[in-house]
């Protein structure tokens, strides 16, 4: 078992603790760690013997860069601290009432660009090692980002093309119906960009940290937290800002919608960034799995009642 996973066994147990830790790791300074520190945190941590509070800055160097089942560094975008500064103003730029509706397909392409580029890149490969991407994980995500930019701009695509008028209706396309839909398309993002993982399997531990087979139901267990735990961030990223918009437009001070935008794009910010660690806090990080839930096979290899399993993110 990878050392970061070892740590998150032993420091991440109740969400917490968890919340704590990945307050740390999302800070954004750690995007300025050369990779030669990373590797150097990386290599320091494997050989030492025990938690250290003096490696404290090295821990959060390689929990925030390192893959767990690869150990290769992450890419610069796609590491944890990042998520903040890259995904804020798509999503505020994706909720943006837009007259037509090219604007509103290209906020959504970016924005589900890039978090299908973050769901596959903290996916779990401990399945893959040594294999490279294959054509059909490139088609299945090139088909998850189209699809999932059509389905985003579906309410300002309904509003233009229909011709509607109606401020009332308008209004609930626009402020209530991404709601269900942002929650909806992050669950369906992460579960497609990492349906692999379900099919293949993922690695499996015992508590001593050896890798006892590959279970399927293992993968599902972690594909379908990490996809509820997306759909938790962007669902109440989207709803808060919209709700209370809809809100303030009901009252004379802010009818007029330039007076509204500013309050909803910089809420959206704020709550997208408290949403963050506590999404990413919900489920373990090295999560378990009972005996009699994984697959058949593995049920006659292993003696232990509970099993351990590398997540992603």
């Amino acid at each position: 078992m990878d050392t970061n996973l070892l740590y998150w066994k032993s420091h991440g147990e109740s969400v917490f603790s968890r919340l704590k830790i990945w307050v740390n790791l999302l800070d954004p300074s750690f995007l300025f760690t050369s990779d030669a520190e990373i590797q150097e945190s990386n290599t320091q941590l494997r050989n030492g013997e025990k938690f250290s509070q003096k490696d404290e800055r090295a821990w959060n160097i390689s929990l925030s860069s390192i893959h767990a089942d690869s150990g290769a560094v992450l890419p610069l975008v796609f590491r944890p601290p990042a998520f903040l500064p890259c995904a804020a103003p798509l999503v505020v730029g994706s909720f943006l009432p837009h007259r037509n509706v090219k604007p509103a397909l290209v906020w959504q392409f970016l924005l589900q660009s890039y978090t299908a580029g973050f769901n596959f890149a903290n996916r779990n490969c401990s399945s893959e090692q040594g294999k490279t991407l294959s054509p059909k994980q490139l088609l299945l995500i090139a088909g998850t980002v189209s699809y999932t930019t059509c389905a985003g701009a579906l309410p300002q695509i309904i509003v233009n093309r229909l011709g509607i008028r109606s401020l009332f209706i308008q209004n609930f396309f626009r402020f209530f119906v991404p709601v269900p839909l942002s929650a909806a398309l992050a669950f369906f993002n992460l579960f497609t960009v990492r349906g692999e993982e379900c099919q293949t399997g993922i690695q499996v531990f015992d508590s001593n940290g050896n890798s006892v087979g590959i279970s399927k139901a293992a993968a599902e267990k972690a594909v379908r937290e990490t996809a509820l735990s997306r759909a938790v961030l962007f669902g109440t990223t989207a709803a808060v800002p919209n709700l209370l918009a809809s809100v303030l437009q009901r009252t004379r001070l802010f009818q007029n919608a330039l007076v509204v935008a500013p309050i909803r794009n910089g809420l959206a910010f704020v709550v997208l960034g408290l949403m963050i660690p506590l999404s990413f806090s919900l489920y373990p990080q090295l999560g378990t799995i009972r005996k009699e839930n994984v697959d058949k096979d593995l049920q006659a290899k292993v003696a232990e009642e509970q099993l351990f399993y590398h997540r992603g993110l």
